[in-house]
């Protein structure tokens, strides 16, 4: 007979045995913190639609990112926000460009900070796409040069890792190609693996003016109701070279990390995106929830699923709480 004998709640009765039991922990190192950056000069302008967020000039993006580093997050995500935009996104593959320059800043004062990029055309071209459009359609296999020369030049001004997120088929083998040829055999892939086309980016697209111009994303990016079909882009993009993959969105598609989880021996990524976070904070100022109570608990469940490392908005927030309770 299990009650009277068992009885669940011993290993509830105090903070100090709750905490030796505790299955699933954060920590400061799963935090990647992503930022945009524009161009500019002491310039900080809010996004109105991310509570707390903001496009940031280089000079402001390297204090932020270094009292980031300070609390103790290793990383930061960089997405690029350019003077100009055209057709083809060319901006994003110049070499000074807004992000190349970013990256060269960030590692010249933070050495030990880890940076990453963003690798997609969607904030660069004039009609929002991802991919380069011809006749209402998106070319797959043109847009792929574009992405290759975009990682190529990240890796050129010092960036540590690219994360190309277009959900174009076969980026991450012509990623990988071009750092090889390039002299960049050693630089990681983190690819946006299992991307879905979700509206919870919409706070996203306005920080990056980056709306889709005609139609929707759903061509390229992953259909909500599809689990298999996850798993087959995960196994493909690690087939082709990369070196983490990730889920995007994260709470939603919690199914979905464990099942990556458990299928692969690579690192899983995912984030916790601009409607997520965008959520939290516009219930938080009405009063209707905790904010800290609520962030840290929708990011535990992200690390309970099975991700190894999580990007969140709120990552400078956690990393204020966790370390007020380290010892």
């Amino acid at each position: 007979m299990a009650f009277p004998r068992q009885r669940m709640r011993r290993l509830r009765q105090h903070e100090s045995l709750r905490r030796l039991v505790c299955e699933t922990t954060l920590s400061l190192d799963d935090f990647i913190y992503p930022l945009f950056v524009m161009g500019g000069k002491d310039q900080k302008t809010p996004i109105n639609s991310m509570p707390g967020q903001f496009r940031w000039s280089i000079d402001l993006l390297v204090k932020e990112a270094g009292e980031a580093y300070q609390l103790g997050i290793p990383a930061v995500m960089i997405f690029g926000i350019p003077d100009r935009k055209d057709a083809r996104g060319t901006s994003a593959y110049d070499p000074q460009g807004i992000v190349q320059h970013a990256v060269q800043a960030l590692k010249s004062d933070i050495p030990d900070l880890l940076v990453i990029t963003d690798v997609c055309i969607d904030e660069y071209t004039d009609h929002g796409h991802c991919g380069i459009v011809k006749d209402g359609q998106i070319l797959n296999d043109e847009t792929l040069e574009c992405l290759r020369l975009m990682a190529r030049t990240h890796a050129e001004s010092g960036v540590d890792m690219v994360a190309p997120s277009d959900m174009m088929d076969g980026r991450v083998g012509a990623i990988r190609d071009e750092l090889d040829q390039a002299g960049f055999p050693d630089l990681p892939i983190m690819s946006y693996a299992a991307k879905y086309a979700s509206s919870l980016y919409a706070p996203f697209r306005e920080a990056t003016d980056s709306s889709p111009a005609f139609g929707d994303r759903r061509s390229y990016q992953m259909d909500a109701a599809n689990t298999r079909e996850a798993i087959r882009e995960v196994e493909l993009d690690i087939e082709e070279g990369a070196d983490i993959v990730m889920v995007k969105p994260a709470l939603p598609y919690l199914d979905i990390i464990t099942q990556t989880r458990s299928l692969v021996n690579v690192p899983v990524a995912a984030y916790q995106v601009s409607g997520e976070y965008s959520m939290i904070k516009a219930a938080s100022q009405q009063g209707w929830i905790d904010e800290s109570r609520v962030m840290l608990e929708t990011l535990l469940a992200i690390k309970r699923a099975g991700a190894d490392l999580i990007l969140t908005y709120f990552a400078k927030h956690a990393a204020k709480i966790l370390n007020h309770y380290r010892p």
